[in-house]
């Protein structure tokens, strides 16, 4: 059993910053008007304008969205610990997503009052970024 210091010299660093660039790729992918980013609009009442005009600056948003992404990618690959590989990286994800975040969502679609509809579009980007973490911090050890 390896302690918190050991833990944290096994992560590989270069992995966590590719993991939390890469729910940039996946979300621009997935709320892209390709997949979901006209009906993720119509959920929200947005238009192209409101989205410009909105309460934080885009630097703000995406600076901030990286900070968060890093924190998660690397308890991700905390989680893994040495012993994690492509296949338990992609299923740690599947497991993180599906069964916390998801749930947590869900939570917040309930309260709030929101279309279910649009709880699947966030649930899913969830469940494909965390599996994707999962994939690169498990495989690049």
């Amino acid at each position: 059993m390896m302690n918190l210091v050991e833990v944290v010299t096994h992560v590989n660093y270069w992995a966590v910053i590719v993991a939390a660039l890469s729910t940039f790729v996946v979300g621009s992918l997935w709320y892209s008007s390709l997949l979901f980013g006209k009906k993720w609009m119509i959920l929200n009442d947005f238009t192209e304008d409101s989205l410009k005009e909105g309460v934080y600056p885009m630097p703000v948003i995406f600076g901030s969205s990286f900070i968060a992404s890093l924190f998660a990618a690397f308890s991700l690959a905390m989680f893994l610990g040495s012993t994690g590989n492509f296949g338990i990286g992609v299923f740690s994800g599947f497991m993180i997503a599906l069964f916390w975040i998801s749930t947590a969502r869900l939570n917040t679609i309930l309260f709030e009052q929101q279309k279910f509809s649009l709880f699947l579009i966030h649930a899913g980007y969830d469940l494909v970024s965390y599996m994707v973490m999962g994939a690169i911090v498990g495989a690049w050890r």
